[in-house]
């Protein structure tokens, strides 16, 4: 497809006008998107297929053509294997995740809520002293 004259001053002016809102230093969704694909050395087709759309939106999400909705958002999120804020946030603007707790912590800490209190304060004072250990 050929791109009129007026079209490309356009697109140039709009990658100017991106770089001086945003600084040298942002990297912009669309640009993000692109990184994580490469880096996981996907072309669009495949990354277009993991999401379930065609290659050609990818380009267009990719060139800022098209603006990423909440849906495809979610769709590149999950095929990327991120969260949504790492494909939308800056480092500085992400929150780091917290860690999920092991299912076999939880359980065990559910049966020791189950104990009488004496024998929680007894096991709670043994994890304390072995954690203690630990970090020594």
């Amino acid at each position: 497809m050929k791109i009129s004259f007026y079209t490309s001053r356009i697109m140039t002016l709009t990658r100017a006008t991106e770089s001086a809102q945003h600084g040298p230093q942002v990297e912009l969704p669309r640009e993000r998107l692109a990184r994580l694909r490469k880096e996981r050395g996907w072309t669009q087709v495949e990354l277009a297929e993991r999401v379930g759309i065609t290659q050609r939106l990818v380009s267009d999400y990719e060139r800022g053509r098209l603006r990423l909705n909440a849906d495809i958002v979610v769709r590149l999120a999950n095929a990327l294997e991120i969260a949504t804020d790492e494909l939308l946030l800056t480092k500085t603007e992400q929150t780091p995740l917290r860690h999920k707790s092991s299912l076999r912590v939880l359980r065990r800490l559910e049966r020791i809520e189950r104990l009488p209190l004496h024998q929680q304060n007894t096991l709670l004072r043994t994890i304390d002293g072995f954690l203690k250990g630990v970090a020594s």
